[in-house]
């Protein structure tokens, strides 16, 4: 008779003790633990984030209608997370509501930047009522070439008034614009605003990060990212000058006004033909800034140093320069500071030239 199967060893089963109750330490324990998982977490997604993100330098955010470039050829996009910041909002914003009321005459509501300005209508509209001047230019055209012709005309235009020059300038182009460039457009609003004095106050110091996407083989793109400043710091935006007396000289006594313009005149040459300098026409010999300079050096009797200005500018910036250098030796001096931008002055403005040289006669006109 055979033997049983011998069985295999079990474990004994021991009685099963009550679950203990978590004590107050047990608990603390369990929360650190919880909230070292959630910090390891936080900070996988944050890494993740900034490897994925569109502003990261690694892997911009790059729109898919951005690859169909031609070899060697670049385009400029802002990136995403710019398009995000409160004071860009806002300084769009100031500037659609500036636009609006300009235009409320001609019922024309803007609501988007871009894509109600790229065609040069708007631009026209908002232009010839700045101007209180007609453009010679077709009111409405559907082609992209008609456009584009149109716009071109427009810009020209804007130049003429914003620089005294037709030529093209490097902020904004028919190109750009009509591409609907956020930021070529708000550079060319920006300056309109300032040139016209909008009685608005635009946000300062307003900067985004532009990608500039090149195509450098059919197929791999590579980019760069640099800031690009829209507006800086600015104390002359929003404050229309109050009437003054030559205001009322300009409008209600043009004979007085020619006695005032022949004082300045004797003034000025009093002092600048000791340097053999003589002004014959205060519309356009104080525009460069080049006088001013000079004069001021006269006025106080000290060297004014040639590398501190441009003795020949060559460009509108180089004049705004002088202008701006002229108005600070005037407040290193006691003089209180200019109501009259130095773009004013370079853009022939006679009535803020006026003011400028009027508060220099004031203070120094019994100066030997």
């Amino acid at each position: 008779m055979s033997s049983p199967r011998p069985k295999s060893p079990r474990t004994p089963v021991l009685p099963k003790k009550e679950d203990k109750e978590e004590s107050f330490w047990d608990k603390i324990g369990t929360i650190g633990r919880k909230k070292r998982i959630k910090e390891v977490q936080d900070v996988q997604a944050e890494g993740k984030y900034a490897i994925d993100s569109p502003g990261s330098p690694i892997a911009p955010e790059i729109p898919p209608e951005e690859y169909s470039l031609n070899e060697n050829e670049e385009r400029a996009i802002i990136e995403p997370r710019s398009l995000e910041d409160p004071r860009l909002k806002e300084l769009i914003q100031v500037l659609i509501e500036w636009i609006n009321d300009e235009l409320a005459t001609q019922r024309i509501i803007v609501k988007d930047i871009s894509e109600d300005l790229y065609d040069g209508q708007v631009l026209q509209k908002l232009l010839e009522m700045l101007t209180k001047t007609k453009l010679d230019v077709p009111e409405v055209t559907q082609s992209e070439e008609g456009q584009r012709q149109k716009l071109a005309i427009v810009l020209r235009a804007v130049n003429r008034v914003l620089y005294g020059t037709a030529k093209p300038v490097p902020k904004w182009s028919v190109d750009s614009i009509h591409s609907k460039n956020v930021v070529s457009i708000l550079h060319l609003l920006v300056a309109l605003a300032r040139h016209f004095r909008a009685p608005v106050r635009l946000p300062e110091n307003v900067s985004v990060n532009v990608v500039v996407v090149k195509k450098d083989n059919p197929n791999q793109l590579s980019h760069r990212t640099f800031a690009e400043t829209i507006t800086t710091t600015y104390d002359d935006l929003g404050m229309k000058c109050e009437r003054d007396a030559f205001d009322a000289l300009f409008d209600h006594a043009p004979d007085k006004l020619q006695v005032v313009k022949k004082s300045l005149i004797t003034f000025v040459n009093k002092h600048l033909s000791k340097v053999n300098l003589e002004v014959m026409d205060l519309d356009k010999q104080f525009h460069d800034g080049v006088y001013l300079c000079l004069l001021m050096g006269l006025l106080e009797g000290f060297f004014v140093p040639l590398y501190d200005f441009h003795l020949l500018p060559e460009d509108f910036d180089q004049k705004v320069h002088n202008v701006s250098f002229a108005f600070e030796l005037m407040q290193d001096v006691g003089l209180a500071k200019p109501k009259a931008r130095p773009e004013d002055i370079v853009n022939h403005d006679l009535k803020s030239t006026l003011r400028v040289l009027y508060n220099l006669f004031t203070k120094y006109k019994s100066l030997a």
